[in-house]
């Protein structure tokens, strides 16, 4: 057992984080090292495990033993308790200037611990300019002991003078069959069910986790893989656009009704809401500001879950592409091939291109903040168009 366990598919990351992580175990020594520094950006493909590897370096450099996975310290970094070790990810769509700076204040401090100040931050692509430019400063002029660890998808979504200061850190998709293996070893996935999940979601390890233990995730996936079937004219284009965000919103709600209740009462708790039948000065503000947030949240989240849901489509086309092209490699939906064969005959591959252009650039408006129903309308209506 060990912190670099759950890290799948990334052999020559790990070997080059334990190989830093003895370094850093010279540097606390006083003895002369290289390979250690004080400022990392890990990126990779959605699913890849940065975060992951972010959360594994940390526990390794606080570990005696360099991560043995046993010790209070692998466990507290895990676990997100760890005194020395802050890890910041955003439920909303950026990271602001106020939430950055309360991490430069916190990295400025040595540890406790006597050995790092860890600041793992899983959205660094996430970062306002603004955030960024006070970022920088603290990764320009870093305090003894402390050590950044940025998470991104690419290299692009960092400003290139943040990026320029860090050592990156590539991870790859991991194959499937170590995804696979990874669900039936740590979470008592079914093989055949493992392999199912771990083909469908492509690689990323928490979205076949989730195709493998939630059913309505799957029969949501199941969903939108029929949506092509149903673009026989304009109106059906319209109406499978609104279906498919009302999907995302209704699965967004789903995961947030709940947490944004207990939020809500928690916070009419500490001020004092109800008792003595007064609402307290400043009441009224600090809910309507948890209320923004909340809104903030839900917005990430219903993108997020239609993203997944393009991803899902594009991989069908992907599938119809390689049928059309005689091309030798496994489904991604093998357990749709019927209908993959039929849509490989209805249409040409230049058809298919334009199809897999299409959802591609429906993505692209959403992260661009095009209103998500005008987008998706716009998708399906190039579907059966092309």
């Amino acid at each position: 057992m060990s912190v670099w366990d759950d890290l799948v598919g990334q052999e020559h990351v790990v070997a080059q984080l334990k190989s830093t992580v003895d370094a850093a175990a010279a540097v606390l020594r006083g003895e002369p090292a290289t390979g250690m520094t004080h400022a990392w950006l890990f990126t990779g493909p959605p699913g890849s495990g940065r975060s992951t590897a972010a959360r594994a370096f940390a526990a390794a450099l606080q570990c005696p033993s360099g991560g043995c996975g046993a010790c209070e310290a692998c466990h507290t970094v895990l676990a997100g308790t760890h005194a020395d070790v802050h890890l910041i990810s955003t439920e909303l769509l950026s990271i602001g200037v106020k939430d950055t700076r309360d991490l430069v204040r916190r990295a400025a401090l040595s540890p406790a611990g006597n050995r790092w100040q860890i600041i793992v931050m899983e959205d660094a692509d996430r970062l306002t300019e603004s955030a960024g430019n006070v970022l920088l400063k603290a990764i320009e002029e870093p305090a003894p002991r402390t050590v950044w660890m940025l998470c991104s998808p690419a290299l692009e979504d960092v400003l290139p003078t943040i990026r320029s200061r860090c050592r990156h850190v590539l991870l790859r998709t991991p194959p499937v069959e170590a995804v696979a293996q990874v669900l039936v070893r740590r979470d008592g996935v079914d093989p055949a069910m493992a392999g199912f999940a771990a083909r469908a979601a492509q690689g990323h390890i928490g979205r076949a986790k989730r195709l493998a233990t939630d059913e309505q995730a799957r029969q949501r996936r199941a969903a939108v893989l029929n949506l092509p079937s149903q673009l026989s004219d304009v109106a059906s284009c319209l109406a499978a656009a609104q279906h498919l965000v009302a999907a995302a919103e209704e699965e967004a709600k789903e995961s947030t009704e709940e947490l944004n209740a207990r939020e809500t009462e928690e916070l009419k708790t500490a001020l004092g809401v109800g008792q003595g039948g007064r609402t307290p000065p400043g009441a009224a503000s600090a809910l309507k500001e948890l209320e923004n947030r909340q809104k903030k949240r839900a917005t990430r989240l219903q993108r997020d879950a239609l993203d997944r849901a393009l991803v899902d489509l594009a991989s069908l086309y992907r599938d119809v592409l390689a049928v059309q092209l005689g091309a030798s490699v496994p489904l991604t939906n093998e357990e749709q091939r019927p209908f993959v064969m039929k849509l490989a005959r209805d249409s040409t591959p230049e058809a298919t291109v334009r199809r897999i252009q299409a959802i591609l650039a429906c993505r692209k408006a959403i992260e661009a903040n095009v209103a998500p129903l005008l987008a998706v309308e716009a998708m399906t209506l190039s579907l059966r168009a092309g």
